[in-house]
C-alpha cells in the first residue's frame, strides 16, 4: 500500500467519456450519470483500507446527493490479477455487503482511470450539471483511518454546494488512499 493523495482541482475540466460495464452486466455511459444537479464519479475498490474506512459514509453521503439531484457512480480500476479482492466477483458481493445505492463499474483496462487522472482510492471527481470538474478532494478528515472528531463530510458540502451553485469550494483538502494498482 503507497499512500497517495490526488492533486488540486482542475476547475472546469471537462468529464471524459466511457463505457463501462457494470456489477448489473449492464453497459453503462458517463451519459446516464448526468445529474439534474451534477455528478460525482468516484474510483474506490475492495481492498483498500482507506476505502473500507469510508465506505459508510460513502453510502450515506450519496444517498443524501442523490435527494439534491446529483448522480453519482463507482469505478474499480485495479489489477484484478494482483489483487483478486478486486475481482469482479468481490465487486459484487462488496456492493451488496455495503448496500451500495449506485452502480459499480469495472475499468477493466484500466483506460478510463488513466483519462481522469485517478490516483488513489478513494478518488472522487465532482461535477456541476454541465460536467465541468468542481470537486477533487477529500471525503472527511482520517487520522489512523478513522474520522477526526466524527468531522463533517467535505464531500457531501461541497457537492451540495455545486447542486445549488455549479461552483465547488476554493479550499479543498486532497483524498488520500491506496494508489491505484497498475497492470
Amino acid at each position: 500500500m503507497a499512500l497517495t493523495e490526488t492533486p488540486i482541482c482542475n476547475f472546469g475540466e471537462k468529464a471524459k467519456n466511457f463505457e463501462l460495464i457494470g456489477i448489473d452486466e449492464k453497459i453503462h455511459k458517463l451519459e446516464d450519470f448526468k445529474g439534474e444537479n451534477g455528478t460525482l464519479i468516484m474510483f474506490i475498490c475492495n481492498h483498500c483500507p482507506y476505502v473500507k474506512a469510508v465506505i459508510k459514509d460513502i453510502v450515506e453521503d450519496t444517498n443524501f446527493l442523490a435527494k439534491k439531484g446529483i448522480k453519482t457512480v463507482a469505478i474499480m480500476s485495479n489489477d484484478t490479477k494482483k489483487y483478486p479482492e478486486d475481482s469482479f466477483e468481490n465487486m459484487i458481493k462488496f456492493s451488496k455487503n455495503n448496500n451500495f445505492s449506485f452502480p459499480y463499474l469495472y475499468d477493466e483496462n484500466q483506460n478510463v482511470a488513466k483519462d481522469f487522472g485517478a490516483v488513489c482510492t478513494p478518488d472522487f471527481f465532482g461535477y456541476n450539471n454541465k460536467l465541468e470538474l468542481q470537486y477533487r478532494g477529500r471525503i472527511k478528515e482520517l487520522k489512523n483511518l478513522k474520522a477526526v472528531n466524527s468531522s463533517e463530510s467535505d464531500l457531501k458540502n461541497a457537492m451540495t454546494k455545486i447542486a445549488s451553485s455549479g461552483k465547488g469550494p476554493e479550499v479543498q483538502f486532497p483524498s488520500m488512499g491506496c494508489n491505484i494498482k497498475w497492470i
